[in-house]
C-alpha cells in the first residue's frame, strides 16, 4: 500500500479506513476510501465578506521518487467539477464554485518526487454578514445625519449620538470575532466600519461645539437681563424718595400757612374764614395732583418692566449663537459630501477587487 499523504492536513483521518480492495486481471489494484480532514488554508479577506478563497490538497509520497510512484488524476477536471456538485448539497456559509487539477513534479531533500494538486474554489455568502453588520451600520450613520434636526439646547441631542456611537463600537466587537486575522492587507469592511465611526465622533465632537459657544451666549444674556433689573429697581426706589419728598414738602406748607393765617387781624374774622376756605380748596387741589403724579409715575414704571420683558423674549439671538448655527450648517455640508465620497470609495474598491 503506497504511502501517499495530504501536505495541508493539519489533524488524522477520523474515518474508518475501507478493508475492501478490488483486484483485476492484470494486476491493478483499486482502493477506495472515504476520508475526513482538515486542512490549513490562507484566506484573503481583503472584500470580506465577498471574498473568494481558493484552498489547496496536494497528495504526494512521503519517501518515493518519481520513478518508483507516479499520480495521476483519476477523472478529468469537468467531471470531477460534476462529480462534487453531486456531493456537497449542504454547503452552509460556502459556495462551492470550481475545482481544478494540476500534476507536477517536486523536488524534496534532492529527491523528485509526482504530486498532483486538486484547487477548490469557494465563494462566501455575504448576505447574512450584509444584514447583520453592514446595513446596521449605515442606519446609524443615518440616525446620526438626522440628530442634525435636533435642538442644540439641552441635552438630548448630545446623549443620543453618544449613544449611537456606543452601538456602532459593540458592532465593531462583533466583526473583530468574525473576520479571520489571516489576511495581508486592511479588510475593506474594516475600513467601512473605522470611516463610519469617524464620522460618528466628528460629528459628537461639533455638537460639544456648538453647545459651548450657545452655553457661553446665554451666559451673558443671562448677566445683562441681571443689569436691566437692577438698573429699573433703582429707578422705582428714586421715584419713591421724589413722591416722599413732594408730599413732606406739602405738609410743611400747610403748616406755615396756617401759622400765618393765626397771626393775622382777629378782627376780620368773616376774610379770615374767606381765607381758610381758599386756602384749604387748594391744599385739597394740591394733594389731588400729588396723588395723579404718584399714580403716573406706577404706570410708566409698569410700561418700562413690560418693555423691559418684552425685549427680553424678543431679544436677536447674540454673536456666539449665531457662529454656532453657521459652524452647524457648514459642518452639515461637510458631512454629507464626506459620507457620500466615503461610500463611492469603499463600494468603488469592492468592484474593482471582484474584477481582480
Amino acid at each position: 500500500m503506497p504511502d501517499i499523504t495530504i501536505e495541508e492536513m493539519t489533524e488524522m483521518d477520523k474515518a474508518p479506513p475501507s478493508p475492501f480492495l478490488r483486484v483485476f486481471y492484470s494486476g491493478t489494484v483499486r482502493r477506495l476510501n472515504d476520508m475526513v480532514l482538515v486542512s490549513t488554508c490562507k484566506m484573503q479577506v481583503y472584500k470580506f465578506p465577498f471574498d473568494i478563497q481558493s484552498c489547496d490538497l496536494s497528495f504526494k509520497s512521503v519517501m518515493h521518487s518519481v520513478e518508483e510512484i507516479q499520480l495521476h488524476e483519476l477523472l478529468g477536471p469537468s467531471e470531477v467539477l460534476r462529480w462534487s456538485h453531486k456531493l456537497m448539497r449542504t454547503q452552509y456559509e460556502w459556495l462551492f464554485i470550481n475545482m481544478s487539477i494540476t500534476n507536477k513534479n517536486v523536488s524534496t531533500l534532492g529527491i523528485e518526487q509526482s504530486m498532483i494538486v486538486y484547487t477548490i474554489t469557494m465563494k462566501r455568502r455575504s448576505l447574512l454578514h450584509i444584514v447583520n453588520f453592514m446595513l446596521p451600520v449605515l442606519f446609524f450613520l443615518c440616525l446620526d445625519l438626522a440628530s442634525f434636526l435636533i435642538s442644540d439646547r439641552g441635552g438630548e441631542k448630545l446623549s443620543f449620538k453618544v449613544t449611537v456611537l456606543l452601538a456602532v463600537t459593540v458592532l465593531q466587537l462583533i466583526l473583530n470575532e468574525i473576520l479571520p486575522a489571516t489576511s495581508d492587507k486592511i479588510p475593506l469592511i474594516v475600513t467601512y466600519c473605522i470611516g463610519s465611526f469617524a464620522l460618528m465622533m466628528l460629528s459628537l465632537l461639533e455638537t460639544i461645539l456648538v453647545m459651548h459657544l450657545m452655553d457661553k451666549d446665554s451666559a451673558s444674556q443671562d448677566n445683562e437681563a441681571n443689569k436691566d433689573q437692577s438698573l429699573s429697581e433703582d429707578c422705582g426706589d428714586k421715584h419713591g424718595s421724589v413722591n416722599l419728598h413732594s408730599c413732606l414738602r406739602d405738609k410743611k406748607w400747610t403748616q406755615s400757612g396756617s401759622a400765618c393765617d393765626v397771626s393775622t387781624v382777629k378782627s376780620q374774622s368773616e376774610l379770615l374764614s374767606v381765607a381758610k376756605e381758599g386756602s384749604s380748596s387748594k391744599l385739597t387741589e394740591e394733594s389731588h395732583d400729588s396723588e395723579k403724579v404718584s399714580d403716573d409715575l406706577r404706570e410708566v414704571l409698569k410700561t418700562l418692566t413690560v418693555l423691559l420683558n418684552s425685549r427680553k423674549e424678543e431679544q436677536k439671538p447674540g454673536y456666539w449663537t449665531r457662529v454656532a448655527k453657521r459652524i452647524n450648517k457648514v459642518f452639515f455640508i461637510v458631512y454629507v459630501t464626506v459620507a457620500g465620497l466615503f461610500f463611492a470609495y469603499i463600494f468603488l474598491k469592492w468592484y474593482k477587487a471582484d474584477d481582480q
